[in-house]
């Protein structure tokens, strides 16, 4: 329990890194940041309490589809916004100069929010709000798992961008890449998000009592 607390807190922590390199890359933000940039300007906040906004609403959204949720789903939901604002705000990933340190923050950022995923739901406390949008999409049409993301990220992108969320080539990279980093990592990793068996926050709960009554 406590490596799997860890791996999922770690694999948190991994995403918002990722995530605020894809930001600092300075070349348009990726698909669901655009959509959190424009959430941002409509509610006058930063990017990372506009996430954790989002997240709210799309917990809301999967449970309508019957995904149950987990300790995990909740703390990404706010632990990545929280680590996004706190990163930015002490400016410790700089903003790129120059194209070419773009493009390569932009992949290196795709690629460290991959392994981020791969951690947190390994972890098995429940997929974040934004992969269970992914997990139902691949169980409900049983398309891969990167097909599944470009989908999701692509429809991110025109929300956001309706939103009035910041658009540019970087969000093209990004929404075509993601899927691809993902799948890339996952298999390296030889990991299946579908035979990961996720805990409910009720079955969290009775574990911890199960061991505390162990002990």
């Amino acid at each position: 329990m406590k490596k799997r607390l860890f791996n999922l807190i770690l694999g948190l922590f991994i995403c918002s890194v990722g995530i605020t390199m894809t930001i600092q890359a300075n070349i348009g933000y990726a698909p669901w940041d655009v959509f959190h940039a424009g959430l941002a300007n409509l509610l006058n906040t930063t990017i990372g309490l506009a996430s954790i906004v989002a997240g709210l609403l799309i917990v809301i959204i999967v449970s309508l589809f019957g995904e149950k949720l987990g300790v995990g789903t909740i703390l990404n939901m706010v632990l990545i916004g929280l680590f996004i604002d706190i990163i930015r705000r002490f400016n410790i990933i700089p903003q790129a100069d120059n194209f070419l340190i773009s493009l390569i923050m932009l992949i290196l950022g795709l690629f460290i929010l991959s392994v981020g995923s791969y951690f947190y739901i390994g972890s098995g406390f429940g997929a974040g709000p934004r992969d269970n949008l992914m997990v139902v999409l691949r169980r409900k049409t049983g398309l891969p798992v990167g097909v599944s993301r470009v989908i999701v990220e692509l429809a991110a992108t025109l929300v956001g961008w309706r939103l009035g969320g910041q658009l540019g080539i970087g969000t093209l990279i990004a929404a075509f890449s993601i899927g691809f980093c993902i799948q890339t990592t996952f298999k390296v990793l030889n990991f299946n998000t579908t035979h990961v068996k996720h805990q409910t926050i009720k079955d969290t709960i009775d574990t911890l009592n199960d061991l505390r009554s162990a002990s």
